[in-house]
């Protein structure tokens, strides 16, 4: 048995994982990311200690704890580097989280934890696999000959910050623009929703986001689905966004699949069937079988999964 630890920047996710890379128990508590971080630690443990109880076990029975992280991880030395989500420069995160539970302790950025998880799950055996998640930003986890690859300083697969327009106006929060995060995310659909509104008062996006109380990822795609003309074309520009982005990718890696997750994944074939298209248009690919572009599975179990498999990995 195996801990994951999901640590974001609203909930500390912590699951139980079986030899099977199935979650058979969570748990939650808020991060309230303001705090120090040895308050954020001591949660992270008390937490974990709970689950084992709540569920008739002992931490004698975890081989392992996991932690995914947002930010810059140094893997090897079970570092945060750097995180902008929750503050820290330097923490040995590890090191501090194995002194209160008695259990070797591995960390993985965020988006490469998922993308483990997605890819024990449904990677379908393919030797190169690449995750994408679009979310509060875009984040990605490439997979190469079955192993998760890092860069030789353990900051690589950071594909949201792969550049789409250079001219663009939109501020990434790296600090650079023309992010394809600034663009593709679900925090940029948001906003591209709100312009159109503003622009389109007579839009049902309008009526619908007073009926829900918010503007979110779904509401253009949900407007766009009744037939509201001004939605679609947010749908449409947003997917080619998505889709300017996953060219660069296929290009670089071919990878044999690639999975798309996110609460906007659950779109489905509304999302995936015109963004293939987009994609394969302008894969430079012509001849050669194409990449597989599906839907991920896991939504925020993934990143559980995958940091109980990535500390399984660098404890072995």
């Amino acid at each position: 048995m195996k801990i994951g630890i999901d640590l974001g920047g609203t909930n500390i996710a912590v699951g139980l994982v079986d030899n099977d890379n199935k979650i058979i128990a969570k748990k939650s508590t808020p991060t309230l990311s303001h705090r120090p971080i040895g308050e954020i630690i001591d949660d992270m443990a008390n937490v974990c200690e709970l689950l084992v109880r709540e569920n008739g076990m002992s931490m004698d029975d975890v081989e392992s704890v996991g932690i995914g992280c947002p930010g810059t991880i140094d893997h090897a030395n079970g570092t945060v580097v750097y995180s902008n989500n929750i503050r820290m420069e330097n923490v040995r995160l590890c090191e501090q989280l194995q002194k209160r539970l008695g259990k070797p302790v591995g960390i993985e950025n965020d988006a490469n934890a998922a993308a483990l998880g997605e890819y024990a799950v449904n990677g379908e055996g393919e030797d190169s696999f690449v995750f994408i998640t679009l979310g509060t930003g875009v984040g990605g986890g490439v997979i190469i000959n079955g192993k998760l690859y890092r860069g030789f300083n353990g900051a690589g697969g950071e594909l949201g910050h792969i550049i789409i327009n250079t001219e663009g106006e939109e501020q990434c929060t790296c600090g650079n623009k023309g992010c394809w995060e600034a663009y593709a995310s679900v925090t940029a659909l948001i906003r591209q929703t709100k312009a159109a509104m503003q622009k389109h008062s007579d839009s049902m996006m309008n009526e619908w986001a007073r009926s829900n109380n918010e503007v979110s990822g779904r509401t253009a795609f949900e407007c766009a689905k009744k037939g509201d003309k001004a939605a679609q074309e947010v749908v449409d520009t947003y997917i080619r966004y998505v889709g300017a982005g996953l060219i660069s990718v296929l290009n670089i890696f071919q990878p044999k699949l690639i999975l798309i997750g996110g609460g906007i994944s659950k779109e489905g074939e509304y999302l995936l069937k015109p963004l293939r298209e987009y994609v394969y248009a302008g894969d430079y690919n012509k001849y050669m079988p194409k990449t597989e572009i599906k839907a991920a599975s896991l939504f925020n179990d993934a990143g559980i999964i995958g940091a109980a498999l990535g500390a399984g990995e660098q404890n072995d």
